[in-house]
């Protein structure tokens, strides 16, 4: 638990850092596309989607490119740690910078 508040907490006073530009946001997709679409993409065919629609119930969009209220700290928390039945993701798979960029995908409602 204090995980989460931690990561809440966060995400409360996450920095105001510049618009990433236009090369990260396309590979922050292509890190999205690689990594997380195979569960989150959009549709009732992918389990990360389907069970976060479950957990929000329509008051947040299941989807993870839907998202406007992520914060950078929040997608790397949750890529590095995992949660419930998601894996965590070692920095062999996803490195330092992929997900920086997917972060920066991820959180830049323009980029979508």
């Amino acid at each position: 638990m204090n995980r989460l508040a931690f990561v809440l907490a966060l995400t409360c006073v996450s920095s105001l850092a510049a618009a990433a530009d236009a090369p990260t946001l396309a590979h922050g997709k292509e890190v999205f596309t690689q990594w997380c679409t195979p569960c989150h993409g959009e549709g009732d065919q992918y389990p990360g989607t389907v069970a976060l629609g479950v957990k929000y119930q329509g008051k947040l969009p299941a989807a993870l490119e839907a998202r406007q209220d992520l914060a950078p700290e929040v997608v790397k928390a949750m890529v590095r740690s995992g949660i419930s039945v998601m894996p965590f993701f070692r920095k062999t798979e996803i490195s330092d910078a992929d997900l920086d960029a997917l972060a920066a995908y991820l959180t830049e409602p323009e980029a979508r």
